[in-house]
């Protein structure tokens, strides 16, 4: 018999991936902005998103919407013990939208828009970070609600796990420069990617070696047997990975650095999963226990069965669209 609970959990995880990869490379330009030049370059570093920025957000949507139609407990315990942090990134997000258009048609002021699209990305970033570290920490639950603190998601290893995803993103903003752009550009993305790829894979090590601290039931996951067998692939598989992106980034590849730093975030959403599955809300709430009731499940399933693909072609068009390098014209 088909579990619909499960297909519900990997569709909201195909959609939190989506949202990472699509708008990772979004957030990490703009993380990336200070360091590049003002002007031309900054214009074609700009432009090199500009046709597929606002659709990426869908999949933030998705996931979002996904989460409380499908595991309505489960939002209701994490939404409160992070809104300041989702109330952070929702800014973030606006500022950074409002600074990407009107930097545009506010010449004057770019220099502000500029700013303002640096502090929304990073802070975006940040934010993401943060309640993924706010969650795999452990979240007070008392009966059906959340019983912590308004700073509980406030902790060292939250500020950790912010930080790692604030260079990931750069990661990707610097090897999505790389494949989209040409000229002083790229070869500024190319030293920033090896800086990125370097933080990034720090973050990573350390933000895994403190999951082992954090819970037993994570150190269980990882190191007991037979869940070494399996667990153990993740690490050794990104070890791989990060070599190839380095030797990518050596041999002046262009698309390849970037498909392959969408694998280590790939990798790292599957250390994810063995890390917390079936849980939710770690070591308190399973996928089973949060689900909505099976006939809102099938309701909402047919929903997604129709709109998914529509959004999968839409996006996919997009890309295609505006394939190839970005030239001096741009976007706008």
């Amino acid at each position: 018999m088909i579990d619909l609970t499960v297909i519900w959990a990997f569709i909201i995880a195909f959609a939190v991936f989506a949202y990472v990869v699509m708008d990772g490379f979004d957030l990490g330009i703009g993380i990336l902005f200070p360091t590049i030049t003002v002007g031309h370059g900054r214009n074609r570093a700009m432009n090199s998103v500009a046709p597929v920025w606002d659709g990426n957000e869908t999949w933030l949507v998705l996931g979002g919407g996904g989460l409380m139609a499908a595991f309505p407990l489960a939002y209701a315990i994490i939404l409160p013990a992070t809104y300041p942090l989702v109330i952070a990134m929702l800014l973030g997000l606006v500022f950074r939208g409002v600074a990407f258009e009107f930097r545009w048609r506010d010449p004057g002021h770019r220099a502000l828009w500029d700013m303002c699209f640096f502090g929304g990305s990073v802070v975006a970033a940040l934010a993401q970070g943060m309640i993924l570290g706010a969650l795999l920490q452990g979240i007070d639950v008392t009966g059906r609600s959340y019983d912590g603190s308004w700073w509980d998601w406030l902790t060292p290893y939250t500020l950790l796990t912010g930080a790692g995803v604030v260079a990931g993103y750069a990661l990707l903003g610097a090897c999505w420069m790389i494949w989209k752009l040409e000229g002083e550009v790229q070869e500024h993305a190319y030293r920033l990617a090896f800086k990125a790829a370097i933080a990034t894979l720090l973050f990573m090590g350390a933000v895994s070696a403190y999951n082992l601290l954090l819970l037993s039931d994570y150190r269980a996951r990882w190191l007991e047997m037979p869940n070494i067998l399996f667990a153990s692939q993740v690490p050794l598989l990104t070890a791989i990975v990060a070599g190839a992106l380095f030797y990518a980034l050596k041999t002046r590849r262009e698309l390849m650095p970037f498909l392959l730093a969408l694998a280590l975030f790939f990798l790292g959403m599957a250390g994810l999963g063995v890390t917390i599955w079936p849980y939710v809300v770690p070591d308190q709430i399973t996928i089973w226990d949060a689900a909505a009731p099976e006939k809102s499940q099938i309701f909402m399933l047919v929903g997604v069965a129709i709109t998914l693909p529509l959004i999968l072609a839409y996006t996919g068009w997009s890309y295609w669209v505006f394939r190839g390098k970005v030239g001096h014209e741009g976007y706008h």
